[in-house]
Order: structure tokens, then sequence, then C-alpha cells
């Protein structure tokens, strides 16, 4: 099959509803030297891109913190020619906008870019996940100036932004009206970014679903309780549908490690036009299986009152615990709430605030209850962090990559 397409919003570009997304199939986190990235690791690549081609996945995206990836890309693009490529990277805002800019040249050389007479058609400003890296961006001669000198030079066509910020930060990037597309995370496990694809919607943006498989659930080893709510799909399946069949969405990631990453997806594509009769008995389910697990109250009430991790003592991100409770309950995501569990306090400002570790030892429950008198639940809280301690505790997760 070929995949079909959709406007990319004030871009024009034809954007396959699958992208390519680089950051599982390089050879390492490292930007290696080139004598160590081997023979096997090209060639696994090379099958990705070949496979990718004749689907008419046409979108790459890759980035500056994915190690070895622009290199390796970069070797392969002409190897493997698709006259409909789309090729986007990303780069990380900086306080001082000549380093961003070393960064842009250097990623321009490692995809090869200008050695082949190309202008990259898309760059995205990566993590503008808070205020002050936003500002960074968009302040007067700050890295967004860079970004649209190297446009008017014809060195680059669109200019969007990659992030995982609170949905406030989000909404004003898109009302600055200076992105043409942007990346962000919704999912069915995850729709609190919902006002981002409406406000996308009216700007015209592109939006890009962030890593829908993996940060939408761990679905390449899906929880089995999950996967029984999701007959008779498999969860990839399901997750790829309920994405393309939101407004405002336009394309997802495929993080592919090798070619057959693809498979489930395009199994997804190929059931599209039947989305409306095959969602919403699956929809029911995963919705019934939460509210006999959680009740209707907690479901209604467990958002309200909760402060910030920046106003909770030790830094503790209540909010974030609560959902991870939530999708233990409803649905059985062990292996992927305790991924989450154990980066925080790891991750910086992709994955800000704390795990529930420090309860008990440095932050007391009565220093505690401070912060919780606006909460319906504000009782019942201090239990459900020992629980989740208990259950998802252990070593810290490291992060490796910027998503």
């Amino acid at each position: 099959m070929k995949l079909p397409t959709r406007r990319f919003g004030r871009t024009e570009l034809a954007m396959p509803v699958l992208s390519m997304g680089g950051m599982r199939f390089q050879q390492s986190w490292s930007d290696l030297p080139p004598a160590e990235i081997t023979t096997a690791s090209q060639d696994n690549l090379r099958a990705i891109l070949e496979r990718a081609v004749a689907v008419g996945a046409h979108h790459i995206e890759t980035a500056r913190g994915y190690g070895s990836s622009e290199r390796q890309l970069g070797w392969l693009l002409a190897e493997v020619p698709d006259p409909q490529r789309i090729l986007q990277t990303k780069l990380a805002p900086n306080a001082d906008p000549a380093v961003f800019e070393q960064a842009l040249a250097l990623s321009v050389e490692r995809l090869g870019l200008e050695a082949r007479g190309e202008c990259l058609d898309l760059l995205g400003f990566h993590g503008v996940n808070n205020a002050e890296l936003l500002e960074q961006v968009l302040r007067p001669g700050g890295c967004l100036a860079v970004a649209q000198r190297w446009q008017a030079a014809g060195r680059l066509a669109h200019i969007g932004l990659s992030t995982h910020a609170p949905l406030p930060v989000i909404l004003e990037a898109i009302a600055s009206d200076c992105f043409d597309y942007i990346n962000l995370h919704w999912y069915f496990i995850r729709q609190d970014n919902s006002p981002a694809l409406a406000a996308a919607r009216a700007h015209d943006m592109g939006v890009f679903v962030i890593s829908p498989t993996d940060k939408g659930g761990h679905l390449h080893t899906p929880a089995p309780r999950f996967s029984e709510l999701c007959e008779p799909l498999h969860p990839i399946v399901f997750n790829d549908l309920f994405c393309l069949s939101a407004p405002g969405i336009h394309t997802i990631s495929v993080g592919a490690a090798r070619p057959a990453d693809l498979d489930l997806h395009l199994e997804a594509v190929a059931l599209l036009p039947q989305a409306n009769q095959l969602l919403p008995p699956i929809l029911e389910r995963l919705e019934a299986a939460r509210r006999q697990a959680l009740g209707r109250r907690w479901l209604d009430t467990w958002q309200q009152g909760l402060p910030e991790w920046q106003d909770t003592p030790g830094g503790i991100n209540l909010p974030l615990l609560l959902w991870l409770h939530t999708l233990l309950e409803a649905w059985g995501l062990e292996d992927y709430c305790r991924a989450r569990y154990r980066l925080l306090g790891e991750g910086g400002h992709w994955f800000p605030g704390e795990n529930a570790d420090a309860f008990d030892q440095q932050v007391s429950e009565t220093e505690l209850r401070a912060v919780l008198g606006e909460s319906p639940w504000a009782e019942e809280i201090p239990a459900l962090l020992r629980s989740l301690r208990q259950r998802l505790g252990g070593s810290p997760v490291k992060r490796r990559q910027q998503d």
C-alpha cells in the first residue's frame, strides 16, 4: 500500500500520515565518529529507508540530540533516493544564538544537505519545554531570528517546534504565530493537549504526534490487560486509529528500529476507513474498565486542587503521579508507569518534578497535607503515594534521549 497524505497546515506539504522518527534506528545516543559506525547499523538503516520509500513514508524526522542519527542518515539519503522526501531535524534552543547557529550548521553538514544542493524542509526547535526556553527562541535577536535568516537565504523552508511543555506554554507558542508546525504529545492515554490541537488548527499549523507507540503506553510490549481491552485490534493499531481520527492531526511518528516495525502501523492505516466502526466498542470497554476500577468520583475530580510540582514540598509531581495511579488501576500499564515513575527526578525540563521516594523521609505527611487543602482526595493521597512507591519504585531511570 501507499500511505495517504494530508496537507501539513500552512507549509502546504503533502505529509504522509506515518512519519519515520529517527530516534530508534541510530547506532548510539552519542555522536559517534565515522569510524565507529558499523556496516550492520548502516545496512539496517538502509533497509528501513527502503521500506519507507516503498510504502510512501516520505517524511524522515530526526534531531541533533539523537546521537549518530543525523550522520547515519546523511550517508544514506542519496543512496536511497526519494523525490518526495520531506526531511526534518530538530535543535535545542540556546541562550546564545551563535551557539544555536553552530549546531544548525553541524546538523546541515551531518545530513549532507548542502553537499547535495538541498535545503532543509523542516527545522524544529527541540524541547521547548518551558517559558524560559520559549523566550530564548522568540526574543528579538534570538534563535528564531537565526532560523529566519537561514530561511530567507533558502537554506531551510519551514520552522516549527517540538515540545513537552505544560499546556499554557504550548498555547503561548502557538499564539505567537511564529511557527508553521508543532510536534507534541497526544494519544489515547494522554489527551490533555487537546486545546493545543484546536489552537494549532486555528493557526493552520501542521501537527505531528510525538512517540505515540512508546510514550503512548509502551505499546511495542503492551500490558496484557490493555491488550485484552483493545481486542480485536493490537494496541498499536488501536492507538494509531485513535490519533489519526482526531481533527487536526496530520501525521504520527513511527520510531522504527527495523523495517518490520512499520507493519502494525500500516495495518492501522489500511483500517482508517473503518475507524468509525472499530473504535467505539473498544473505547466503551476501556472507559468501563476505568470506571469499574476507579469510580466516577475519582475520574471526575482527581485533578482538582492539586498544586503544581514547583509548589509541592520536595518537588513531588502530584498530577503526574496520580495520573500514573489512574493508568495502573484502569488498564494495568505497569511497565510504562514504572518507567515514568523512575524517570521523575532524572528527566530535567523534559520530565520535571520528583517521584514519591522522598515522601515520609525528607517530606512529611504534615507538609504534604498543607498543600492539599483544595483537593477532594487530600485524605487518600498520602496512602496512594506510598502504594505507588512500593509498586513502582527502584533504581532511577536515566534519560538517554530527547524525544
